[in-house]
């Protein structure tokens, strides 16, 4: 009798299972169970889909035959609400109970809203899955909405600002931490874009939190801050940030500190049980512990390593590289691994150009990149997270690092090996 592999969740890291354990097995049974509706979509493209950059077909992420193709079983619009490690058995709000023989945990992320007072009114959001963007397109065009305010200036925050502004709002960012993206960028950066921001009319509170948000007729009116002031306003966006969804695992007795605890392969503390993306803790080789990192190419690459590892296939992690990239009126900026480390015990090179809106700021120890924040010109980028990932001596081309000339031939043998293969290539 064949395998039955169970997935909870319906995103990057389930596709990247999928593909991995078809790359290796025709014959196990593979079931997807989703709450969400929609087929596979990209959530990093919602901001451009809220912005009305492009239309909703764009969004995604695989063919529409991809189930088909992968003879995966798809179970939508049902929600997991019990695992059973013991019994090997999964339980959904719709009655339904799945026999597993391995379980991938892919939960991803819940948005963080923290308790407000009125935010049951209507007009108030969060942003992280298809159906936000859907509901508040629906109430953009349904009412008449002039002002907006964002709460939250990390990456899901920024990103929204950004599609409010292209969609002619008038956009208030309200952020606790004394910067924005303060998570990712350092001082400079931050500071960059923030005036950016500001540029495009965006006012920008930081320091500051909404302890309120006031209605009239059942919809926002609204929004008093802790520092006593009142912003009128017809929606509010919570984009503080998401965190690991995972009472699921922690109901069933899994180890969970931040997110679920899993190994090189994914596995948890439940046999035949994995967790991979954002829901996982796993190993980040740049700060060498094991963390969270909810990005996206991550989440298919942990997936990839699960589902290699179901059918018996030795993948094991190497380590994620943190990595972030957000654009403030057309300009990109892009935290790579430790990016924002402080001065002391680190080395930090940086290059300003501020009136072209380029900024560059490499973090090194031990003769290794360890980290990188790019704003403006982030075509390197590639280069520097492979020198982060492939842990490089960079000793003998610290020169080069920053230079406007930086190229393959400017870099280690070893890197060079890393990236460049094929018949006839000399590196």
């Amino acid at each position: 009798m064949s395998m039955r592999i169970v997935i909870i969740g319906n995103s990057a890291t389930a596709v990247g299972a999928v593909e991995s354990i078809r790359q290796y097995d025709q014959a196990a049974e593979v079931m997807i169970i989703s709450e969400e509706p929609h087929m596979i979509y990209s959530r990093p493209l919602l901001s451009h889909y809220l912005a009305g950059e492009i239309e909703r077909p764009r969004l995604a992420y695989r063919g529409a035959d991809f189930y088909v193709k992968h003879h995966v079983a798809a179970v939508l619009e049902d929600r997991v609400t019990a695992i059973e490690p013991d019994a090997h058995r999964v339980h959904t709000a719709s009655g339904a109970e799945y026999a597993y023989d391995k379980l991938l945990i892919a939960t991803g992320g819940q948005p963080i809203v923290p308790p407000t007072p009125g935010q049951e009114a209507e007009g108030v959001f969060t942003m992280t899955r298809l159906l936000d963007a859907e509901r508040l397109l629906t109430y953009l065009r349904t009412h008449t909405v002039r002002r907006a305010v964002v709460v939250g200036g990390g990456m899901i925050g920024m990103k929204v600002t950004d599609a409010l502004v292209k969609r002619g709002l008038e956009v208030t960012m309200v952020e606790l931490a004394p910067l924005i993206l303060s998570a990712a960028l350092d001082q400079t950066a931050s500071q960059m874009l923030s005036g950016l921001l500001r540029q495009a009319g965006v006012e920008i509170h930081t320091g500051n939190s909404v302890s309120e948000i006031g209605a009239r007729g059942g919809h926002v009116a609204e929004v008093a801050l802790k520092d006593g002031r009142t912003l009128p306003c017809d929606t509010v966006i919570f984009g503080v940030g998401v965190r690991p969804n995972v009472e699921l695992a922690r109901q069933a007795g899994l180890r969970v500190n931040r997110g679920i605890v899993v190994d090189e392969y994914m596995r948890t503390s439940a046999v035949d049980v994995y967790a991979a993306g954002d829901v996982a803790e796993a190993y980040d080789l740049v700060v060498d512990m094991n963390r969270t990192v909810a990005i996206w190419p991550n989440a298919y690459r942990q997936g990839m390593i699960a589902g290699a590892h179901m059918v018996g296939v030795l993948r094991p992690d190497k380590g994620g590289v943190a990595m972030n990239t957000v654009e403030a009126m057309g300009v990109p900026a892009m935290s790579i691994g430790y990016g924002n480390a402080p001065e002391g015990e680190y080395e930090v090179v940086t290059e300003l150009d501020a009136p072209r809106h380029v900024y560059r700021r490499l973090v090194v120890k031990e003769n290794r990149l360890v980290g990188a924040i790019l704003v403006g010109q982030i075509e390197r980028a590639g280069i520097y997270t492979g020198l982060i990932r492939h842990r490089i001596d960079i000793s003998e081309h610290r020169r080069n690092l920053l230079s406007g000339h930086l190229s393959l031939l400017s870099l280690p043998d070893q890197y060079r090996k890393h990236v460049v293969r094929g018949v006839g290539i000399e590196v």
